[in-house]
């Protein structure tokens, strides 16, 4: 069996070492002699894999006691409209920051509860920078301020967490960064990301939340709705997506036995770097048009200087072993998504590539 090098933007590329547990327990997990994703979630094999799956990733992140982790069914965009329904009151003020196609659909699922205010924007520099925290404009009776760390279709990243002069608490969307360096959670009301980038199988997803925010009474939601009862049921208020969340857990055990989010920064900014400078060092034959400072370090997207030439570099690239590299169709192009699993190898082999192609086709 030959693996490619995939560089999907998610469903996204797995850790070799956890696809091969994960097949040689898929019969039976841990001697049991059954499967894991056929064993009762409330049995004490189950929930042995989810108590150590919540340490794990509480000692990867720094998790505060005071958060409540839940792992829950669904993505991001399921979490955004929770988010309003749980911790905003009918029609409060939200302010969005919106840097991209993810921070304009975080308004839009919000938008049936709250009054959903555009605090900043970068869409009229068609989302190729974020906006500035200074620039922001804030309201004082806000329940919440969001934004989204990293945008994976317009390849825009803010590399610091937003210094905001308020009280009110900020909640993000770390769907696809998330875990790919140090991070303090302290700073944050609420931190959410879908599993499918840096944490495991598409369907389930985590969400962190500070304690104090589960007091506020939000608008009148069904039980299952209802964060509260999530925390109380210790994420098994129904029957949870075992097997993505037994998944989950294998991805969080071996990015600790690889070092933790410290390690992966180290090589997420080695792998940055070593395509934009193929990149920008191409001469003109490939471009990227987001501002240097604002550049993502999980999704790059770029642009051949002749259109014409991207359904040939599709082709070619895919009969080299790189898979998923065309770009989301809001864009075009082209789009390397190189989260943790990736490794450095993958991204040195598709710069050697777009080096090939570009002698070749130049």
């Amino acid at each position: 069996m030959s693996r490619v090098f995939n560089f999907s933007a998610g469903p996204a590329t797995l850790p070799e070492p956890v696809l091969l547990q994960a097949r040689d327990e898929l019969l039976d997990w841990n001697g049991v002699g059954a499967s894991i994703i056929e064993l009762s979630h409330r049995g004490p094999e189950f929930m042995q894999v989810a108590a150590q799956a919540d340490a794990d990733l509480r000692t990867l992140l720094g998790v505060p006691d005071d958060y409540a982790v839940l792992f829950l069914a669904g993505g991001a965009t399921t979490a955004q409209a929770l988010i309003a329904l749980n911790f905003a009151e009918p029609g409060q003020a939200v302010d969005y920051v919106v840097s991209g196609h993810w921070s304009k659909t975080a308004m839009k699922q919000a938008g049936p509860y709250v009054t959903a205010r555009v605090a900043a924007t970068s869409e009229e520099g068609g989302f190729r920078d974020v906006p500035a925290p200074a620039t922001w404009s804030l309201s004082p009776d806000a329940a919440y301020v969001h934004y989204t760390a990293n945008e994976t279709i317009h390849g825009v990243e803010f590399h610091d967490v937003p210094d905001i002069d308020t009280k009110t608490p900020l909640v993000a969307d770390f769907s696809s960064s998330i875990a790919s360096e140090p991070l303090d959670v302290s700073r944050f009301g609420v931190i959410y990301a879908g599993a499918q980038k840096n944490l495991g199988p598409v369907g389930v997803s985590v969400v962190i939340i500070r304690r104090d925010l589960l007091e506020r009474s939000g608008q009148a939601r069904a039980d299952i709705l209802d964060y509260r009862s999530h925390v109380r049921g210790e994420s098994m208020l129904n029957t949870p997506p075992t097997w993505n969340w037994y998944l989950a857990g294998l991805v969080f055990r071996w990015m600790l036995d690889q070092g933790g989010v410290a390690e992966f920064a180290r090589r997420n900014a080695r792998k940055a770097t070593m395509l934009y400078e193929a990149i920008d060092g191409s001469g003109g034959f490939y471009r990227n048009e987001i501002a240097v400072q604002a550049r993502s370090r999980m999704n790059v997207p770029f642009f051949l200087h002749d259109e014409r030439l991207d359904a040939a570099f599709l082709a070619e690239s895919k009969q080299a072993g790189l898979l998923a590299l065309k770009g989301h169709r809001v864009l075009g192009g082209m789009r390397a998504s190189i989260y943790n699993a990736m490794p450095e190898a993958g991204v040195r082999a598709l710069v050697d590539f777009m080096g090939d192609f570009a002698r070749r086709h130049g």
